[in-house]
């Protein structure tokens, strides 16, 4: 049996660090709790239809955070063209975290959203999970008149990939064990775009990171974005939102 229900979750503007470690305690429940099913479940008796069916839960969590910069597995710290005396004078911190990809930043006017979900319960493919969070920027673009793409092999959401102005608008770097999730996307919406000079945005040094409201050429109602994502994300993937 598969739960397609996916508990909704805004943690607003949450400091990195404790947003780190929320998810980290959700994900460590989910894959605890899934080993202990399956011992269970091997204690079973073939056909017995009276045993307990345990369900493990999913989550879709947005939040927008205060300025850091976050490197994963695969990234190279000299990506991060700031020391700390560079990272006290911009307000910001960094962390080396454990999800894939390589450099980004988070911030204000910034959607950040974590799926903690049990691909068991949608599908085993995390190539295919991707390319679903991908889509739903995309559609969520579209809605805005916006025509964006994916640019081969990189994850994210970009403009022009084809050529040179291309330029990026949403990063994704994700972790998975025992087909669980966490991590998740950052799509720029408002942010102060000056905050990427000080990397290497996910370790390409040749192309340009974009928000809606720099494409559009005004202000964008982020709220307005959140539920239009969250919308596309619950119908590519068959989800049940319940808050």
């Amino acid at each position: 049996m598969k739960n397609k229900k996916v508990i909704l979750q805004n943690w607003g503007l949450t400091d990195y660090k404790a947003a780190w470690e929320q998810q980290e305690a959700l994900f460590s429940q989910t894959v605890k709790l899934k080993t202990e099913i399956r011992n269970r479940q091997a204690l079973v008796p073939a056909g017995d239809e009276q045993a307990e069916v345990i369900l493990t839960p999913n989550y879709l969590i947005f939040c927008e955070h205060p300025h850091v910069y976050t490197l994963g597995k695969s990234g190279k710290a000299e990506h991060l063209l700031l020391d700390e005396a560079g990272l006290k004078e911009k307000n910001a911190v960094y962390y080396p975290i454990n999800r894939g990809g390589d450099i980004t930043y988070h911030g204000p006017g910034q959607i950040v959203c974590y799926p903690i979900l049990d691909l068991d319960n949608f599908f085993t493919d995390i190539h295919l999970y991707l390319r679903k969070l991908e889509e739903a920027v995309i559609l969520t673009l579209a809605d805005y008149g916006l025509t964006a793409g994916r640019y081969p092999g990189y994850t994210g959401v970009w403009f022009d990939a084809d050529n040179e102005n291309a330029r990026k608008i949403c990063a994704m770097g994700v972790r998975c064990s025992r087909w669980v999730t966490m991590h998740g996307l950052a799509f720029n919406i408002n942010p102060d775009l000056d905050y990427f000079k000080n990397i290497v945005p996910c370790g390409i040094d040749d192309k340009a990171v974009t928000s809606m409201q720099k494409e559009l050429g005004r202000e964008i109602n982020i709220i307005e974005v959140q539920e239009n994502l969250k919308h596309h994300i619950s119908v590519l993937f068959g989800m049940e939102m319940v808050e």
